[in-house]
């Protein structure tokens, strides 16, 4: 499943949701929870499994983003849900999380969770390989958290999270990585600031995230470049691979003046499975 960006559309918001398929994002995210008041549940379900019913036209994946599994509310959201291709999940706490949600899903619907919404969630970052057969990702968010222990918030004036929060950042990242599976940034949350959403993007992809969640449509193009190679990475990566086929015992090579080894190997690798070339 490619994720490289994840649109948000509040799911009583059924007049955005032609809109936000033809995005261009790769994933849509309706959502039951945060955008939703607790009075329009009913109507965002109602409207999510109407959507859920009709054909795409393109190859967009709709996720559909329940209430915690323990408030009360799973029930109806995942009779809501049928059809998707996979859930998010709010409030994970690491594998034992997503085993309960899954044991109530269809095999082929996946699980999307957002890792670090609790202080104990943190403590379970490592634990998604356990699960990696039922996931598409591993995700991050940097609203619940801080709200959740008493902090002022995530970041700094400047926009730059705080170290706690960059810690738990990078945490997800290699939590995702350790587990196999996608890493995908949290959101932008200055909707009109492209040049501001670019530069966050382009770090992301930089650090090793596959993708990222957005919350308007206008972020999609931008966020889809950032995590699309370009096609100079795309040469370059091919070049690597092609001298290690040209020489499969040699440990180190030379190439355009610069040594490569076994990292460099299996970065381009994976470069050109994102590119959908491996």
């Amino acid at each position: 499943m490619r994720l490289r960006s994840l649109l948000f559309v509040p799911g009583d918001r059924p007049e955005r949701f032609a809109k936000a398929a033809e995005s261009g994002a790769d994933a849509i995210i309706l959502d039951l929870e945060d955008s939703v008041a607790p009075a329009a549940k009913d109507k965002a379900r109602a409207a999510v499994a109407d959507n859920l019913t009709a054909p795409l036209s393109g190859p967009v994946r709709r996720l559909v983003r329940i209430n915690p599994v323990d408030g009360g509310m799973l029930a109806e959201d995942l009779a809501a849900a049928q059809g998707c291709d996979a859930i998010m999940l709010p409030k994970s706490e690491g594998a034992q999380t997503v085993g309960t949600l899954a044991a109530r899903l269809a095999p082929g619907v996946r699980v999307l969770p957002i890792a670090t919404e609790t202080p104990r969630a943190i403590f379970a970052l490592g634990d998604y390989g356990e699960v990696a057969d039922r996931l598409c990702g591993v995700t991050w968010g940097a609203e619940d958290l801080p709200a959740a222990i008493g902090a002022a918030g995530s970041r700094q004036p400047d926009g730059r999270y705080t170290s706690p929060y960059e810690m738990v950042r990078a945490l997800t990242l290699f939590g995702a990585h350790a587990a196999g599976v996608a890493a995908i940034e949290t959101v932008y949350p200055a909707i009109g600031d492209a040049d501001g959403l670019a530069a966050y993007a382009a770090r992301g992809a930089q650090d090793g995230f596959t993708g990222m969640m957005a919350l308007h449509p206008a972020q999609v193009p931008i966020i889809n470049a950032a995590f699309t190679p370009t096609p100079e990475q795309i040469i370059h990566a091919q070049s690597v691979i092609d001298a290690f086929d040209r020489a499969p015992d040699a440990g180190v090579l030379l190439l355009d003046g610069r040594m490569i080894d076994a990292p460099h190997l299996a970065q381009a690798r994976k470069l050109l499975a994102r590119a959908g070339l491996g």
